[in-house]
């Protein structure tokens, strides 16, 4: 029996992550059947799908590896187009209205998934709280001329406060500095959003203030997040926590990636952050879940530096 791989290529520290294959085949798979499987969402996400979404599909796996037995590239495609559609029914309706209601109860719909072991929790624990008072530490040089230029250009008000989606969907205000004008969420509806999915992106935002760009450039924006780790609400390294707007849109599969704690810094933030679409971000996120382990942290922590530097997808 075939089985799903994510790939991922390691080269010394670095790693980036490729898409997903299916191997053990005896037969060689043609480049359009292989176009359909890489564009396909995680196969085992049917595991996380309530009873109105994919699991009555069955064995996903199994059933794209017979795919490609058969070299039916038609029939591949058209199961993965299954597997990205909505739920429909009165049942995926039910499960929708479930979720937004947990979102304005801010009570945890999604179950614990990614590496459970007390050690690691400990560690990864020890690791947030050292690794944010040192570097709280080491840029408050910067931190504190930023925080009196936003003083004054804000009108006393440095700090924006968003409410996001944090671990097993429960909800928490994250901080940041101030980049946009006051009146942005006003304004938004003027906005041409730039990405597909849920979220809301435009690289060249106007509610985006002359300074707020620089900040977004270098991500000092960010930094104040690093009060948030200590809170124990995010960790270093994790999916960059959500809008409940977002998650309120989300499909049964991708609701999985709320299933660790939010970071600072994750697989896309070093891949090329809002360049990359927001179902190859998803698929990274989940690739962090099944992968969750000190090592993994430790390398994109390392990574995280240069691709602040490189400024790139940072708007």
């Amino acid at each position: 029996m075939g089985q799903a791989y994510l790939a991922v290529w390691i080269d010394g520290i670095g790693l980036a992550f490729v898409g997903l294959t299916l191997v053990a085949q005896p037969k060689p798979i043609q480049t359009g059947l292989m176009t359909a499987l890489l564009s396909a969402p995680p196969l085992d996400a049917h595991r996380f799908a309530p009873a109105s979404g994919w699991q009555n599909e069955g064995r996903t796996a199994d059933h794209l590896e017979s795919l490609a037995a058969k070299d039916d590239e038609s029939a591949a495609r058209k199961w993965t187009d299954r597997l990205r559609s909505t739920p429909t029914g009165p049942l995926a309706e039910a499960e929708f209205s479930v979720v937004r209601q947990s979102l304005e109860a801010g009570a945890p719909f999604v179950e614990p998934a990614g590496n459970l072991s007390l050690s690691y929790r400990v560690t990864k624990r020890a690791v947030d709280t050292i690794g944010a008072i040192v570097a709280l530490a080491l840029f408050t040089p910067i931190l504190l001329p930023v925080l009196l230029v936003l003083l004054m250009t804000t009108r006393g008000r440095p700090f924006f406060f968003q409410r996001r989606v944090g671990y097993r969907g429960r909800p928490f205000w994250m901080i940041k500095f101030r980049t946009m004008r006051l009146d942005a969420d006003r304004m938004q509806h003027l906005v041409v959003n730039e990405q597909g999915g849920p979220i809301f992106k435009n690289r060249c935002d106007p509610r985006v203030t002359r300074i707020g760009r620089w900040l977004r450039r270098t991500s000092i924006d960010e930094m104040p997040q690093l009060f948030n780790v200590l809170a124990g609400q995010m960790s270093l390294v994790g999916p960059r926590p959500p809008v409940p707007s977002e998650v309120a849109k989300y499909r049964p599969w991708q609701r999985q990636r709320l299933s660790v704690m939010p970071g600072l810094t994750c697989l896309w933030q070093v891949s090329g952050r809002s360049d990359i679409d927001f179902e190859s971000w998803i698929r990274m996120d989940l690739w962090y879940v099944r992968n969750q382990r000190l090592w993994t942290d430790l390398v994109l922590l390392f990574r995280t530096p240069w691709s602040v530097l490189t400024c790139r997808g940072a708007y």
